[in-house]
């Protein structure tokens, strides 16, 4: 059973940037797609970006496309996700989760998906 932590949530103003870095426990981080989902205070959790096994093939919420980036390094077992342009409305705590998958192609868009899930670190933008 895999373990996640993430880490680089914080405070942060409007425009700026923060990475969030998800290290995980399995040393067979290669058979993992992955995920970051945010929820907001009350609001439903909701996806932000995913990424298959490799980091060849990934995919990001509209209200994240072309701010946030998101990619692994597979010989550190870390999922990364870049945040730019930061909004007060991405204010939410970020989730990162892992699916282990025997499939090398796909990513997953749905939290039902994924099978283990960090605890979650808090983003806050403020105007």
């Amino acid at each position: 059973q895999v373990q996640l932590v993430e880490s680089g949530g914080g405070l942060v103003q409007t425009g700026g940037s923060l990475r969030l870095s998800c290290a995980a426990s399995d040393v067979t981080f290669t058979a993992y797609a992955m995920g970051w989902f945010r929820q907001a205070p009350g609001k439903e959790r909701e996806f932000v970006a995913a990424i298959n096994r490799s980091g060849g093939r990934t995919y990001s919420a509209d209200s994240v496309k072309g701010r946030f980036t998101i990619s692994r390094d597979n010989a550190k077992s870390t999922v990364y996700l870049q945040m730019n342009s930061l909004k007060p409305e991405d204010t939410a705590v970020y989730y990162c989760a892992a699916r282990r998958d025997y499939s090398t192609t796909f990513y997953y868009i749905a939290d039902h998906e994924y099978n283990y899930w960090g605890r979650g670190t808090q983003v806050s933008v403020s105007s």
